[in-house]
């Protein structure tokens, strides 16, 4: 049977799940990304997921969603700052969810910072989230930049997650080791790295949380960019 879910790495955190219902693309960050794997002027999709303002994965939001009509989805205070540039938004809180045309989407804690660049030096723009996706029968975990939590084992007790997709990069999220543990607590059929090598800050080896990973007995699989999974 052929698959309804599809899941391309666009580089960095960024991804394009593609269902029969819609295309959804998380944290565009394309333009100036020396990792990315498409162009942003050539990106089309129906919504975009947030996770928080920072450069790297706010990135081409606006631009996207002007020329292809797609929604935005962020935390209120994201949401409202996109909106304000003319752009539809979906505003949500965190632990809050929707129905979509795709499915459900929920947003989990993250632990990390969120906000823009203003004139006098960084402006907070809510609280960072991750994505929890319900579409086609299939459960995506998308953690977006947070540190290792104990949040992360109560989804791991109460939701059957297929593909969990965390971020090892150290510096400014959990490095590979702990990514290990969040394996542990999450309990995904397959899990896949993000948010490293990107820059020298956050180069580290994945195969570290490939093994760390496997002494759990789970399974990791290391995207390149461009790379598709069928779910």
């Amino acid at each position: 049977m052929a698959s309804n879910v599809s899941v391309q790495y666009l580089g960095h955190s960024c991804f394009l799940v593609t269902t029969p219902k819609a295309k959804i693309l998380i944290d565009p960050f394309l333009t100036g990304n020396p990792k990315a794997a498409a162009k942003a002027e050539d990106i089309q999709c129906d919504f975009i997921l947030v996770s928080h303002a920072h450069a790297d994965h706010y990135g081409d939001t606006v631009s996207i969603a002007k020329r292809t009509g797609a929604t935005v989805v962020a935390v209120y205070e994201l949401a409202l700052h996109v909106g304000a540039q003319g752009v539809p938004v979906h505003p949500l809180g965190c632990g809050g969810g929707g129905e979509f045309p795709f499915g459900r989407l929920q947003l989990t804690i993250a632990h990390h910072t969120s906000s823009v660049e203003g004139p006098n030096g960084p402006v907070m723009l809510g609280s960072p989230v991750g994505f929890l996706m319900r579409l086609e029968g299939k459960t995506i975990y998308f953690a977006g930049d947070t540190a290792l939590t104990m949040d992360m084992q109560l989804l791991g007790e109460r939701k059957q997650i297929d593909l969990a997709l965390l971020p090892i990069g150290d510096n400014f999220t959990m490095g590979p080791e702990d990514a290990a543990e969040a394996v542990r607590f999450l309990r995904p059929k397959l899990s896949v790295p993000m948010h490293y090598n990107t820059f020298p800050m956050i180069e580290v080896d994945p195969d570290v949380f490939v093994r760390e990973a496997g002494k759990h007995g789970y399974k990791v699989e290391v995207m390149q960019p461009g790379g598709i999974l069928e779910l």
